[in-house]
């Protein structure tokens, strides 16, 4: 009953301190800032752009990703961002940027996938597949080949009794699972000569309801045994597995002309220089990435275009005098998605080291069609920043008002746009989730905040519907209002904003808190003590957090001070401190050297190194806590090695954020780190 009092009295303190600073009539910015904002920033604009982007397929160091990239270039010069630039940085498969390998470009020219039939001889009888047709039929990073063969179903592939009394040599293999997934069995062990797959991937609650979708592959692009797939549609492979189990013969012929080749990264960036003549050295970020499979339409044209209209929005209405110049310098990024963010952010340490936060879009433009849920998503509980509860602060705002909107009430900022939907936003406020390229900004070795625009699910990902049909310009609209809104306030902050960041952290503040106080009713008494120390500590971080990028005035200071200290009578006596014992006294820290996560795109640093039967026995990598699965725990354990932390300290923090998660096997895990010089001891 005394926990239920306690949430009862953090949620009236919560409905009084969100009414002075989330309300309609109050927010990070006047509402004429707010009204010029809303009007200039368009929907429509963003999808035409995107019509272009989505005709691209986007590889990296491609043909069709330098075309895209090529005309980001020429729309933001239009725009007025005169240093538009793409930056090239060698990739050849050998050279390192921090954790990531740098994978060689590779490119497509041609493939087609034949069946054939008997008649004097074989010949070609229905094209299944086309790479001019449909680029993502062909799996990245496919090699050259001209082959024909009978065409064999291993089912999954992935284990010796899927090739029992088969034989595979000069054959073809149909496959459920992952090209990569197969080829150490399938082509090195047993000789077959090429792949079919019909892989379900991106699972969510609507995949493999559509039987006609084909969906994006990938080849491993370090593997020692070179060889090519083909990717259809679940319909298509249940009408192969049903003749075939009739005892049917299937040949297949493959021509495929494709490979990697020696080439670079290319990235986009362009700036908006600061109007402070000291601040200008501090930049605020958008990101996105500019790969992906044709059309690739939500993921990720939708998450450029929405940072190519802020790009927009901010020229125009500075080029006008309608809003100041932001004192903090503007920078824009289109690369390729988390490698070429890892090759930047240590090509470029010196821009790095100016970046104050970003934001980040990845898929924010998913119409009805898509089922898509848009997310304002945090950054991990290692990086506490007051930047999240500003973009939730500006999220908020556009649910309400579109909210009030569709349901007929007065709304001054619908954001709707007029070729767009009118439903509301409904965007969720959410906990930090990987995915993307944010989490490469936030991994410990860089430390810049990073906020999280994205839309999940999206029963469309990585498939040939991935169209720019499926993307709504309202949605569009909406996710580059939250993130101009979002930049603008933060590349102004200064110390007189330090009251209305506080109000509003506290506000959020007592949400989190009343969530970790519900967290007692299903967990142990250990584990809630050492998630309400977390808590707290997180608490008084994201205050401290303001320091980033000004000095905290000293009544704020105070003020802080003083709510934090009633916050922990709330949360009430938290219990005793658990002593670290044996392997959970050490302390490491990370080599400053060695920047960027350990799983990276296309490559895995950790696994590549430690190796991989050595990887698959860490109980901490398979392990699933009541809100993290094994690659979010890894991810947290290193940002949380800091020098000073104990291992026992650095389990109770992640505690804290996804849930239990037995000490021996952090332990292990921060062994495994040590063991490959990503961290060392500290005596």
């Amino acid at each position: 009953m005394k926990t239920a009092n306690r949430i009862l009295a953090c949620f009236i303190c919560l409905l009084v301190s969100l009414n002075s600073v989330s309300g309609q009539a109050e927010t990070l910015l006047p509402d004429v800032t707010i009204a010029l904002l809303a009007n200039e920033v368009s929907g429509e604009t963003a999808k035409r752009n995107l019509e272009f982007i989505a005709q691209h397929h986007r590889m990296r160091g491609s043909r069709g990703f330098r075309a895209a990239a090529e005309q980001i270039v020429e729309q933001l010069k239009v725009y007025g961002l005169h240093d538009a630039r793409i930056e090239q940085f060698p990739a050849d498969g050998k050279l390192f940027y921090g954790t990531q390998k740098s994978r060689p470009p590779w490119d497509a020219m041609f493939a087609e996938l034949w069946e054939m039939r008997e008649s004097i001889s074989w010949e070609r009888h229905i094209r299944i597949a086309s790479w001019q047709a449909m680029p993502i039929s062909l799996a990245q990073d496919s090699e050259g080949a001209h082959v024909s063969g009978d065409l064999i179903d291993i089912g999954a592939g992935t284990s010796e009794s899927d090739y029992a009394g088969k034989d595979l040599r000069r054959k073809l293999v149909l496959t459920s699972s992952q090209p990569g997934a197969v080829v150490p069995l399938a082509v090195k062990r047993y000789g077959a000569v090429g792949i079919i797959s019909y892989a379900q991937n991106q699972r969510t609650a609507w995949y493999g309801e559509d039987e006609n979708l084909v969906r994006w592959g990938h080849l491993d692009t370090f593997s020692p045994n070179p060889t090519f797939a083909f990717m259809i549609s679940l319909k298509q492979a249940r009408s192969f597995q049903s003749r075939l189990a009739r005892g049917e013969k299937i040949r297949l012929d493959a021509v495929v002309e494709a490979g990697k080749h020696p080439g670079s990264y290319d990235v986009v960036t362009a700036t908006i220089p600061g109007a402070d003549a000291r601040l200008r050295n501090e930049e605020i970020v958008f990101s996105c990435h500019l790969d992906h499979q044709r059309p690739g339409a939500n993921d990720n044209a939708s998450g450029c275009v929405a940072i190519l209209e802020v790009a927009r929005t901010f020229s125009k209405l500075i080029s006008r005098e309608q809003i100041r110049r932001p004192m903090r310098t503007i920078r824009f990024i289109f690369p390729p998605e988390i490698e070429g963010t890892i090759t930047y952010l240590n090509a470029r340490p010196q821009i790095a080291s100016r970046m104050k936060a970003t934001i980040h879009m990845d898929m924010v433009g998913g119409g009805p069609e898509t089922k898509a849920v848009f997310h304002v998503t945090r950054g991990p509980n290692s990086l506490p920043s007051f930047v999240y509860d500003v973009a939730e602060h500006f999220g908020q705002f556009v649910n309400e008002q579109t909210a009030d909107f569709a349901d007929g009430r007065p709304a001054r900022y619908p954001l709707i746009a007029p070729e767009g939907g009118k439903e509301p936003l409904r965007a969720e406020m959410a906990p930090f989730s990987l995915g993307s390229d944010h989490q490469v900004y936030s991994d410990s070795s860089f430390g810049i905040p990073a906020i999280y625009l994205n839309d999940w699910p999206d029963r469309y990902i990585h498939t040939n519907f991935d169209t720019p049909a499926n993307v709504d310009p309202t949605k569009l609209k909406r996710a580059a209002f939250i993130g101009v809104a979002s930049a603008l306030f933060l590349a102004n902050a200064n110390a007189k904003d330090a009251d209305a960041i506080l109000r509003l952290v506290q506000a959020h503040s007592l949400r989190r808190t009343a969530d970790v106080l519900a967290r007692r009713r299903v967990e142990t008494a250990t584990d809630t003590a050492s998630a309400t120390r977390h808590h707290l500590w997180y608490e008084r971080a994201l205050v401290d957090s303001m320091e980033r990028f000004f000095p905290v005035p000293v009544a704020i200071r105070v003020e802080a001070n003083v709510f934090l200290e009633n916050l922990a009578k709330q949360v009430g006596p938290i219990g005793p401190v658990r002593v670290a014992q044996g392997d959970g006294q050490l302390v490491f820290r990370r080599r400053a050297e060695l920047k960027g996560p350990m799983s990276a795109f296309g490559y895995d640093y950790f696994t590549d190194h430690y190796g991989a039967d050595k990887e698959a026995s860490l109980r901490l990598l398979t392990y699933r806590g009541p809100r993290g699965s094994g690659s979010d725990y890894a991810y947290e354990v290193l940002n949380f090695v800091d020098g000073r932390r104990n291992a026992l300290e650095i389990a109770e923090a992640v505690l804290g954020e996804f849930g239990r998660v037995p000490v021996d096997y952090v332990i292990e895990y921060l062994k495994a780190l040590e063991s490959i010089r990503v961290i060392e001891r500290v005596n």
